[in-house]
């Protein structure tokens, strides 16, 4: 689970009874918005009585120089989140409704079925022993595919540099394609990792950029960095048939070394 959510012991009055709970920053990343913008839209609301005020919080964080800073960050239910979305940017609630979706999907996975017949404690044993074969099976494959991936996988890389490997990927929308599983999004200068896919699947870094020597000012831009578990989820969607390919791809899918 993201680092942005959380699954909180206890419900919070009934208005978000699964437990689920997101961050202010989260949604300004998912809409596009500025944090601030997002935190007045949250007050606006309490103030008129739409919903009560929601917690607010101290996050720590680096800021461009990598010193430790907090910033203020207010925590969302489900039916909080969607009604500043739809205060901000309407245009924007079909892909925080997914996010609330998949979090809800991930949820649901964890909670356990309890047999409530003998009949039924045996199926679920028969169908247990069975999901744990499939799995021994998956998870070989995979540790082998892993394993030959490691040897392939050079630190520094971007995504587009990485996918260069993958027969047949088309590089060029590779960013376009980890923006839609909300990996990444697109600022005025650069692609920006989503919070909580940083340090999970890519970091970033940055450089200052002079573009005005006259006046001396400059830009701070940044550059996905790929870390080894994301280069992991790639390949493996690279192997099931999603990522962006070239119209000229011969059907075949191997990976050989490229160069940072």
């Amino acid at each position: 689970m993201p680092a942005s959510m959380y699954i909180n012991s206890l419900p919070l009055g009934g208005q978000n009874a699964s437990g689920l709970l997101m961050k202010s920053t989260e949604v300004a990343e998912l809409v596009e918005a500025r944090h601030d913008n997002v935190k007045r839209t949250i007050e606006r609301c309490a103030e008129r009585g739409v919903f009560v005020r929601p917690p607010m919080e101290d996050e720590p964080i680096a800021d461009m120089l990598g010193r430790a800073r907090t910033q203020k960050i207010y925590r969302l239910g489900k039916r909080e989140s969607l009604i500043v979305v739809a205060q901000l940017c309407p245009e924007f609630t079909a892909r925080i409704i997914d996010r609330w979706q998949e979090l809800e999907a991930q949820l649901q996975q964890q909670t356990p079925v309890i047999p409530q017949t003998y009949a039924e404690a045996l199926r679920l044993a028969a169908d247990q022993a069975e999901q744990n074969q499939i799995l021994q099976l998956e998870n070989k494959q995979k540790t082998e595919e892993n394993n030959a991936l490691k040897s392939y996988f050079e630190p520094g890389l971007t995504p587009a540099q990485f996918v260069k490997g993958l027969n047949g990927v088309n590089s060029n929308k590779i960013n376009d394609y980890l923006r839609s599983k909300g990996w990444l999004y697109k600022d005025k200068y650069s692609w920006r990792v989503f919070a909580h896919a940083r340090d999970k699947y890519l970091t970033e870094s940055f450089k200052r950029v002079e573009v005005d020597p006259v006046s001396r000012i400059e830009l701070t831009v940044y550059k996905p960095v790929l870390l080894e578990t994301g280069a992991i989820k790639i390949f493996e969607d690279y192997m099931k048939g999603k990522l962006p390919m070239k119209s000229d791809w011969n059907g075949k899918y191997y990976h050989s070394k490229v160069a940072a």
